[in-house]
């Protein structure tokens, strides 16, 4: 059996867009399990996909528990294979097929490629595949996916959380994801290290494509100061390295903290205004950091 696992907080037509996606797979998923970080209903009005399981994540009120909500997730779920989408994506009609052919054949995690929206398709209205390909564009920073089948990816660290699958024996031998990690920022790089570590191989994976759709963005995202740093220093702390290294060095650069590759500590200095948050915020239309 397969389970699709995502996190929701808010972001309900993208959750929409995520299950209309489901729907639309060439081969279904068994199961999805949505893990819910907030109050709010989940409606599944005309839905015609795999069963849906909610489950609520304990603490969402006072925090943000990625690392928590995707244990929780894993948790539940009854398949064997497990198969990570963020809330943005729109899963391709191949994905699941692709991610479930590749996981029968070799003992290791997979990425699919994601492609950037400018827009979030209306929820109301069915998806156009063709569409959203030509709208889409690939990450400048991320490799383009191999034309068939799948490659070895020789650094764990560019692990996408975005979208990935293993099965659930690979999870649990990883260990999941660190729960010290708390809110956003370094929990899908510390699970690559544990991955990595547990000698499980990590591939990129062709037709497992993933649409994500837009939603604004802050450079840096001042909106996370105190969980990237909180969590920049618990990676340093596990794994002798910093992470987020560029979020780090922008912090510094605007005088909110003292750090450098070379230092073992962040010295914090002060925290971002409120005025410096919201000019963080990048123009309409940025895809990507």
């Amino acid at each position: 059996m397969l389970s699709l696992l995502t996190l929701v907080r808010g972001r309900r037509a993208q959750l929409a867009n995520l299950l209309k996606g489901v729907a639309a797979q060439k081969v279904a998923p068994d199961e999805v399990v949505i893990a819910r970080m907030d109050a709010d209903p989940i409606d599944l009005g005309g839905y015609e996909g795999p069963p849906v399981r909610i489950v609520d994540v304990e603490g969402a009120e006072d925090s943000l528990p990625l690392a928590k909500a995707r244990n929780d997730a894993a948790a539940s779920a009854t398949g064997d294979l497990l198969v990570f989408l963020d809330i943005d994506c729109i899963p391709s009609p191949s994905l699941v097929a692709s991610y479930r052919q590749a996981l029968g054949r070799e003992d290791g995690c997979f990425m699919g490629e994601v492609r950037y929206l400018a827009i979030v398709p209306p929820a109301g209205e069915p998806l156009d595949m063709a569409k959203l390909d030509r709208l889409s564009s690939r990450h400048v920073a991320k490799s383009a996916p191999p034309t068939a089948n799948y490659v070895i990816e020789p650094d764990h660290g560019e692990l996408w959380g975005l979208s990935f699958a293993l099965t659930h024996a690979a999870f649990d031998r990883a260990g999941g994801f660190d729960e010290r990690f708390d809110g956003y920022g370094g929990e899908e790089t510390d699970f690559a290290m544990s991955l990595k570590r547990a000698d499980i191989p990590l591939y990129r994976l062709a037709n497992a494509c993933a649409y994500h759709q837009y939603h604004p963005i802050h450079i840096p995202p001042l909106q996370h100061f105190d969980s990237i740093l909180s969590n920049a220093e618990r990676f340093r702390e596990k794994h002798g390295r910093w992470c987020m290294d560029y979020w780090l060095g922008q912090f510094a650069e605007k005088g909110l903290i003292e750090w450098s590759t070379a230092t073992d500590r962040i010295v914090r200095l002060r925290q971002p205004t409120a005025d410096e948050v919201a000019r963080s915020c990048a123009p309409d239309g940025t895809l990507y950091s």
